[in-house]
C-alpha cells in the first residue's frame, strides 16, 4: 500500500467526483432491515455519475487495484476469489465499488467482516450503501475514508492508503474491548447470554432486567469496594494476609527519603521499593543494596505514589495465580521483557528484532506487548552495567525490566497443571481473606510445585481486576478459558440470564396491544416495563415522554434491574434508522400491514413494510413464538422467517380462514372468537377466555378494530405462561381510558353528548374507528379530522373519504405540517369527503387543533357524537375534561 498519483484525467473527462456524495451515514446498532446484525448504513447521491461504470473513467480501475491490490481477493457476487476484479474489469456502479473499499479497509485494519449490499432506495438518484462491522467508530471512518480513495481514484489526486489503513487500526485498539473483557464478553456469548456494551471502554452489560450483570474488565457487580481498597493499598494487603498466617514479606511504608532509609535499614539489605497503589508495575524498583539505591528508587516511586513501600527482596520465579469465586481458575509464570544474546547485535538491535514478531503490538490487543525501548529501559540496564548498545554474548539473556507485568513486554508460561495443592489453598484464603471474588496473586516462589512454606514463597499482592490475557494467551503453554468460570460464578447453573421479552409491531394498535400486553403481565405480580408512541412506563409509572419506540427506549427497560418482564411497542421508523434495540425475544408480535408511512425512508410499498416488520419475529428465540395475523395475507407469510414456534390469531369465524384452522388442526396454538367469546386454541384444546361484549376495550362489542389487539394479547401472554383466569382478570380490568390507554378510544361524556379522542392516523385506523362511530347510537356523528403531512396524497385523501359517512366534519391541521404549506393537507382531507359525498355546510376548516377542539365543543348538541383524531393527546384530553367538568357542574 502506498500513496498514489496520478494525473486528474477524469475532471478533464468531464466527470466531478465531488458529485460522490454520502448524504446520511449512521450505525445501525441492532438486527434491521437489511441484516439481524449490525451495520454501516449511509445514503448516497450520485448526481451526473448514476450512469457511469468504473470503465468509463480513465485510469481508475488501475489506481484502484493498485492502491488496494487485495480486492483481488474479493469473490463479490462471483462466489470465487477474483469475482470483484472480473466486475471491475466489466465495468461496474460506483456504490459497489465503495462497498468492496469500505469493508477492506476495515479488512487491514484488523477486523473481520465481508457483509456488504447495495440496493435502491426507492427515491430518485439515492442508494443505500450498506456493510457490516466489528466496532461502529471503525465502520463509520472506513465509509468516509471509502469515498475519499474512490474520489482520488476518479481524479488521479493523492491518497495515501497505508495512513489510512494505519489511523483505521489505532483507532480500532483504542474502542474495543480489551483482552479481560473479550474474554468474558466472548464466553457469554457462546453461551447465548445478551451483552451490552455501556460505553466506549470495557464497562460491559449481561442478561437483561432482573437478572443483568455488570463487568468492567476482571471486575463484576459482586466486587467488594472494601476487598479493592484493600487491593490498592500494598501495606493493608500485607497486613490482613500475614494477620492468617499466610507468608509475605517483611516491608514498612515511607512518605519521606529519610523513613525509607530508615525502613531499608531495619528491614537489612537487599530491599526493593514500590508506590503503595499503583498497578501494571510502575515505580517498582528491582533489587537494592545501599542508600543510594534507595534514594534513587524512592524518587521514582513517589512520582506514582505519596506513600512508598519498602519491601525486603525475595528472589523467585514470578507467578500469578486466577482465583474466581474462592477456587483457583489458572497460574502463569511471568517473565519480564528480555532479549536474548547472539554475540553479534546489540541489545538495542535485539529489541527492534524481537519487536517484528506479529504477535507483538501497541497495548493489550495483541498476545504480546511490544518490548519498551525507552528512558527506563536505559536507566534499567544502566543500574547493571549496559547500555542500549552493549552486545550480549550468544544465550545471555538481557532483561530489560524488573517486573514481569505483560504490558511492560513480559511474557507468559501456563503453569496450571503444575501448582502444589497447598499453595492452590493458600492462594485461595489470600483471595477470600481480602474479599474479592476475582483476585490475581502474585507470588513469588523458587518453584511453584513445591509448598511455600518449604521454600521461602512470599505472596507479594494481590489484585483486583486482575488482566487475563496471560491465562488466555500465554506465550507457552495450555491456554485456560477463564471467561469460563467467570460467567460460572456470575450465572450458576439454572440461573436466568435474561427476562421475557416481548416486541409487538404492525401499522395500528400497537400501543393499545403492548399496554393491554403490559397490564396482563402485571396480574402475576410482575414488574412490567414497556414502552410506547406515548412514552416509557414502569408498571403504571411514566418515566419517560414521548415517542418511544425505537432501541433508545428499549435500552431504558432492558438495562433497568428492576424488570421482571419488557413489552416493547417496535414501529418501523426505529427499525430502519437505528435497528431494533434487542438481539433476540420470546415473543414477537406483528398485528398487520397496511398502508401508512410509505414513502418515506426508502419505503415506498406494502411489501417493503413487510420486510421491516417482519425482522421483529426474525428475531425471536427458536424455543420462543412469533404471533402473527393469519387474516393479513403480508404477516401470514413471516412464519417463514422465524425460528420460534408460530402462534395464529384470526378474527374470522370457523372455516372461513383455513390457514388459521389448518394450523390449529396439526396441534399449533391460535387465539379468536368462537360463539362471542375469546378463545385460546391448542389442537383439540378450546380455553374460553372472556365474552367480547364484557371486555371493556371492545366497547359493548362496536370496537371490532379491537379484536386483533386483544386476541394478539390473549395469544401473547398465554404462550407465557399466564393463567387463563388471570388473562380474564386482567382483559375485565383493563379500560379504555385517558389512565390506561391516553389517546386510543377515550370516549368522554360532555352534559348529554359524548367525546370519542383517539390518535388513529391513517385510513386503516381512521376506518375502523368510523365503522365503529356508525355503530354508536348518536343524534348526529361529528368529525374532528386532519392527517400528518407526510403522508401521501391519496392517503390523505382517502382518510377523508373514510369521514364522509359523518354528519358533520370540522377539518384540522397539526402543529407539524412535515414539509407542507398551511392548509394543503386541510385541502387534500377536503377533497377526500368530497370524494366520499360529503358537501356544503356540513365541513367546516379550522386549522388550529385547539381551536378546532372548541368550534365542535360550542356547537354540541344532547346526543351528539364526536370523534377527534388528536395530535396533541394530553392537551386535547385536558381541554374536553374541562368542558365535560363545566357541564357537570351546570
Amino acid at each position: 500500500m502506498s500513496t498514489v498519483l496520478g494525473e486528474p484525467q477524469a475532471r478533464g473527462a468531464g466527470l466531478d467526483p465531488e458529485e460522490l456524495r454520502v448524504t446520511r451515514l449512521r450505525a445501525v446498532r441492532g438486527p434491521n432491515f437489511w441484516r439481524l446484525a449490525p451495520v454501516i448504513a449511509c445514503d448516497l447521491t450520485l448526481g451526473s455519475l448514476e450512469d457511469v461504470p468504473s470503465t468509463e473513467i480513465p485510469g481508475f480501475n488501475e489506481r484502484l487495484m493498485g492502491m488496494l491490490p487485495t480486492l483481488r481477493e474479493h469473490p463479490c457476487s462471483r462466489g470465487t476469489e477474483g469475482g470483484f476484479l472480473e466486475r471491475l474489469e466489466q465495468g461496474t456502479h460506483l456504490p459497489h465499488i465503495l462497498e468492496h473499499v469500505a469493508l477492506e479497509l476495515q479488512t487491514l485494519a484488523g477486523t473481520d467482516v465481508s457483509f456488504g449490499r447495495v440496493v435502491e432506495s426507492g427515491d430518485p438518484g439515492v442508494w443505500w450503501l450498506i456493510v457490516a462491522y466489528e466496532e461502529e467508530e471503525v465502520g463509520l471512518q472506513a465509509v468516509r475514508e471509502a469515498v475519499r480513495l474512490v474520489r482520488a481514484c476518479m481524479s488521479g489526486e493523492p491518497y495515501d492508503v497505508q495512513y489510512a489503513v494505519e489511523d483505521l487500526h489505532d483507532l480500532l485498539e483504542s474502542v474495543r474491548l480489551g483482552p479481560s473483557t473479550a474474554a468474558i464478553v466472548e464466553e457469554a456469548q457462546r453461551r447465548g447470554i445478551p451483552v451490552r456494551r455501556l460505553n466506549n471502554y470495557s464497562l460491559v452489560q449481561l442478561g437483561l432486567g432482573k437478572n443483568l450483570r455488570r463487568v468492567q474488565a476482571a471486575m463484576s457487580d459482586y466486587t467488594s469496594a472494601i476487598g479493592v481498597e484493600i487491593a490498592q493499598d500494598k501495606d493493608d494487603t500485607r497486613r490482613v494476609l500475614g494477620a492468617i498466617g499466610l507468608p509475605v514479606p517483611e516491608g514498612m511504608t515511607a512518605t519521606t527519603v529519610q523513613a525509607a532509609l530508615d525502613a531499608a535499614h531495619e528491614i537489612g539489605w537487599p530491599v526493593l521499593l514500590k508506590p503503595l497503589d499503583a498497578s501494571h508495575g510502575r515505580g517498582i524498583s528491582g533489587e537494592i543494596r545501599d542508600d543510594d539505591g534507595v534514594r534513587a528508587a524512592f524518587e521514582v516511586a513517589q512520582s506514582f505514589s505519596r506513600r512508598v513501600v519498602v519491601e525486603r527482596f525475595v528472589t523467585g520465579r514470578d507467578y500469578r495465580v486466577l482465583v474466581v469465586d474462592g477456587r483457583v481458575a489458572a497460574v502463569a509464570e511471568r517473565v519480564p521483557a528480555h532479549v536474548v544474546g547472539d554475540g553479534h547485535r546489540t541489545i538495542r538491535q535485539l529489541i527492534q528484532s524481537e519487536n517484528e514478531d506479529p504477535r507483538r503490538g501497541k497495548g493489550h490487543s495483541r498476545t504480546l506487548t511490544r518490548l519498551p525501548d525507552d528512558a527506563a529501559t536505559e536507566a534499567y540496564l544502566a543500574a547493571r552495567g549496559l547500555t542500549c548498545d552493549s552486545v550480549p554474548a550468544a544465550g545471555e539473556r538481557v532483561f530489560l525490566r524488573a517486573t514481569a507485568n505483560l504490558s511492560t513486554g513480559g511474557t507468559s508460561i501456563d503453569r496450571t497443571d503444575e501448582i502444589h495443592p497447598d499453595n492452590v489453598t493458600a492462594c485461595e484464603m489470600a483471595a477470600g481473606v481480602v474479599g474479592l471474588d476475582i483476585a490475581g496473586i502474585d507470588v513469588l516462589s523458587p518453584d511453584i510445585t513445591l509448598p511455600f512454606r518449604q521454600n521461602g514463597a512470599v505472596i507479594i499482592e494481590v489484585n483486583a481486576a486482575p488482566g487475563l490475557r496471560m491465562h488466555t494467551h500465554p506465550t507457552e503453554g495450555t491456554p485456560r478459558y477463564v471467561g469460563a468460570p467467570i460467567i460460572e460464578m456470575l450465572y450458576p447453573p439454572g440461573h436466568p440470564y435474561t427476562i421475557p421479552v416481548i416486541a409487538i409491531t404492525g401499522t395500528n394498535g400497537k400501543t393499545t396491544t403492548t399496554r393491554l400486553t403490559a397490564h396482563l403481565f402485571r396480574q402475576t405480580g410482575k414488574t412490567v416495563g414497556f414502552t410506547t408512541t406515548d412514552g416509557v412506563y414502569l408498571q403504571d409509572r411514566l418515566v419517560m415522554e414521548g415517542d418511544m419506540t425505537g432501541p433508545f427506549s428499549a435500552n431504558i427497560i432492558l438495562s433497568n434491574p428492576t424488570v421482571d418482564v419488557a413489552v416493547l411497542e417496535t414501529a418501523r421508523g426505529g427499525v430502519i434508522r437505528a435497528g431494533l434495540g434487542f438481539d433476540e425475544c420470546d415473543v414477537g408480535v406483528v398485528l398487520n400491514v397496511t398502508a401508512d408511512h410509505l414513502g418515506l425512508r426508502g419505503i415506498n410499498t406494502l411489501e417493503q413494510l413487510a420486510d421491516v416488520k417482519s425482522v421483529v419475529p426474525a428475531v425471536v428465540k427458536r424455543e420462543g413464538h412469533a404471533v402473527l395475523n393469519a387474516d393479513d395475507p403480508l404477516v401470514y407469510p413471516m412464519r417463514d422467517r422465524s425460528g420460534g414456534d408460530i402462534v395464529l390469531f384470526s378474527t374470522m369465524k370457523d372455516g372461513e380462514n383455513p390457514l388459521f384452522d389448518d394450523h390449529v388442526e396439526r396441534g399449533g396454538i391460535g387465539a379468536r372468537i368462537e360463539d362471542g367469546e375469546f378463545v385460546i386454541r391448542r389442537g383439540r384444546l378450546r380455553i374460553p377466555i372472556a365474552s367480547v361484549r364484557e371486555v371493556p376495550l371492545m366497547m359493548g362489542g362496536a370496537a371490532r378494530f379491537q379484536q386483533q389487539n386483544v386476541l394478539a394479547a390473549i395469544a401473547t401472554a398465554y404462550v407465557q405462561g399466564v393463567r387463563y383466569d388471570t388473562i380474564r382478570a386482567g382483559l375485565l380490568s383493563f379500560f379504555p381510558s385517558p389512565s390506561m390507554t391516553p389517546g386510543r378510544l377515550n370516549l368522554l361524556r360532555v352534559g348529554d353528548a359524548r367525546v370519542l379522542i383517539d390518535y388513529a392516523h391513517n385510513p386503516a385506523a381512521v376506518g375502523g374507528l368510523v365503522e365503529m362511530v356508525t355503530e354508536i347510537p348518536a343524534r348526529r356523528r361529528i368529525g374532528v379530522i386532519t392527517a400528518p403531512g407526510d403522508r401521501r396524497d391519496d392517503d390523505i385523501r382517502a382518510l377523508g373519504r373514510l369521514c364522509a359517512s359523518l354528519d358533520r366534519v370540522i377539518v384540522k391541521e397539526d402543529d407539524d405540517t412535515r414539509g407542507r404549506p398551511r392548509g394543503e393537507i386541510a385541502g387534500l382531507v377536503i377533497e377526500g369527503l368530497r370524494e366520499g359525498g360529503m358537501q356544503g355546510d356540513a365541513i367546516e376548516t379550522v386549522l388550529n387543533e385547539m381551536e378546532a377542539v372548541d368550534h365542535a365543543m360550542g356547537g354540541l348538541q344532547e346526543g351528539d357524537l364526536v370523534m377527534v383524531l388528536a395530535d396533541h393527546v394530553p392537551p386535547v384530553l385536558a381541554r374536553v375534561q374541562r368542558y365535560a367538568e363545566g357541564s357537570a357542574a351546570m
